[in-house]
């Protein structure tokens, strides 16, 4: 149960992102949308499929797709053609809605603390924040964002106790890739989110 209820938070992470907050630190931008995220996720008169789709549309305008495709895929970007590429960025985001979508809608009301900024490189800041599980349990999880340039802050990796999404997902990729072709990568996404609708 705890264990659930530690991946279900970290998802939360996932549809979070940094929104266009401008003029605002990467620690302020973070807040400000973990915040609207749980008004969604603590709104008692919503049903899940309403939650549902407010979480996804905060995903659309807040999570920067294609830098997270591009930081899973690492190398293996420059192996797919443009129209590839064009097809595996709403495959992958409805995969990971879908992985992330029930774990997000686990959450129980655990409180979280914003706690700092660590520069990563230039325009690239982690911003590390901790979850109290019911239990008093701290669970850490940092934010990664860089600032794109229109100077909006965006989420582009999130790392949980130590395992970070992207790493996770580029390690798949790669075992994926360093057998097969992106074509049969693609008809594995595809069908991953056949199998989600179905």
């Amino acid at each position: 149960m705890m264990k659930r209820l530690v991946v279900g938070l970290s998802l939360l992470l996932l549809v979070m992102g940094a929104a266009p907050v401008y003029a605002a630190t990467p620690l302020e931008t973070v807040r400000t949308e973990v915040n609207k995220v749980l008004e969604v996720l603590r709104n008692k008169s919503l049903k899940e499929d309403a939650k549902r789709e407010k979480l996804r549309v905060l995903y659309a305008e807040m999570f920067d797709q294609e830098e997270l495709s591009k930081w899973c895929l690492g190398r293996n970007w420059n192996k797919l053609s443009e129209a590839q590429r064009k097809e595996f960025l709403p495959l992958f985001q409805q995969v990971l809605e879908k992985t992330y979508g029930d774990r997000i809608l686990s959450y129980s009301d655990e409180k979280i603390l914003f706690d700092r900024e660590v520069p990563i490189s230039k325009g690239r800041v982690e911003v590390q924040t901790r979850v109290m599980t019911t239990k008093s349990k701290e669970v850490p999880f940092n934010y990664r964002v860089f600032q794109n340039k229109s100077g909006t802050w965006k989420v582009y990796d999130v790392v949980v106790e130590n395992v970070s999404l992207v790493m996770n997902y580029r390690s798949q990729f790669n075992e994926i890739l360093a057998k097969g072709t992106p074509d049969e990568l693609l008809e594995i996404l595809r069908k991953k989110v056949k199998g989600q609708k179905a």
